[in-house]
């Protein structure tokens, strides 16, 4: 079945504005795009868990059936394929390597695969795919960022809580972390975001707080974090998805919140959009973000199954 797009133009912004329920310091955004159902059909989805936006403003989106499925920036289905298996589990993360592959965080095998923007698989540039707790083997892979020199940093949880860092070649060089609540270490690491400093941003989930580290120096050094555990403004809940403003700030996606906030670097609430439900501008566990170049937020709004376009 074709899937519709619902639209939101601006002579519906204060209708849209009413049913987002969100009261920030600045403007509440609304969305513009609403899209996607219930399905295993082709621009439909099963719990959508993590996207992400290459540069040419095309949205690579895995759901719970292992599908990684391409739209463009205006919801319109590419093309589909799925990971190699998925009896063990579905993959969670994705990312977008400095050659234009895109990288898959296939959680339950311990493992980053790439594929070609077209959907090849390149077996030679997995990454992992040992089960274990030493240098270079993996427990359950959550997601994956590539600094300026196209080292890979990769994020676990499971036995150990930890971001492993491997060099372009695939060897290990180092890792950092483990299971806890102080500064530097984390409770299952959701999402990864390199800034254009080489600086690693984490969303260390169950810590309900944001990392940051400078990972141009060995061993990575923590600079800051910030983010407490609440359902109020500025604070978090179970954030699962970052995307930088392209303004010196950065959203953040609360799976506990059910919606995003934006903040400054050093962690000041700036604004907010989203509430629990399941009306245009409401949300249902989203569990990433992502910005095209527009400036415009796509957001999945994993347990109603589709995605939301915004601005914050």
């Amino acid at each position: 079945m074709k899937q519709t797009p619902i639209w939101f133009p601006g002579t519906m912004h204060l209708a849209a504005l009413m049913l987002c329920g969100c009261i920030p310091t600045q403007p509440a955004s609304h969305p513009d795009l609403v899209w996607g159902q219930r399905g295993h059909a082709p621009g439909r989805f099963d719990r959508p868990r993590a996207a992400v936006i290459d540069d040419r403003d095309l949205l690579y989106i895995v759901d719970k059936t292992g599908r990684i499925q391409v739209f463009d920036a205006e919801g319109k289905f590419q093309r589909v394929w799925s990971t190699p298996e998925t009896e063990n589990g579905l993959p969670c993360g994705l990312a977008i390597d400095r050659d234009g592959n895109l990288l898959v965080a296939d959680t339950h095998y311990f493992r980053v695969l790439t594929y070609t923007s077209e959907g090849q698989l390149l077996p030679d540039k997995t990454i992992g795919g040992e089960q274990g707790q030493g240098p270079g083997q993996f427990n359950f892979v959550t997601d994956v960022a590539v600094d300026s020199r196209g080292d890979y940093y990769v994020a676990e949880y499971g036995q150990c809580d930890r971001v492993q860092k491997i060099s372009r070649s695939g060897r290990f060089v180092l890792q950092w972390g483990g299971h806890g609540s102080e500064p530097g270490q984390f409770i299952q690491p959701r999402c990864l975001l390199m800034d254009g400093n080489d600086h690693l941003w984490v969303a260390d989930a169950c810590n309900h707080r944001i990392q940051e580290f400078d990972v141009s120096s060995e061993p990575p050094r923590l600079v800051q974090f910030w983010g407490t555990q609440g359902t109020q403004r500025g604070e978090l809940r179970y954030p699962y998805g970052l995307a930088f403003d392209g303004e010196g700030g950065i959203c953040v996606c609360e799976f506990g919140n059910s919606r995003v906030q934006k903040f400054t670097l050093a962690g000041q609430f700036l604004a907010e959009w989203g509430r629990p439900g399941r009306g245009p501008g409401e949300l249902n566990q989203p569990w990433s973000v992502a910005r095209d170049s527009r400036g415009r937020y796509h957001v999945l709004d994993t347990y109603n199954h589709r995605v939301q376009r915004f601005r914050l």
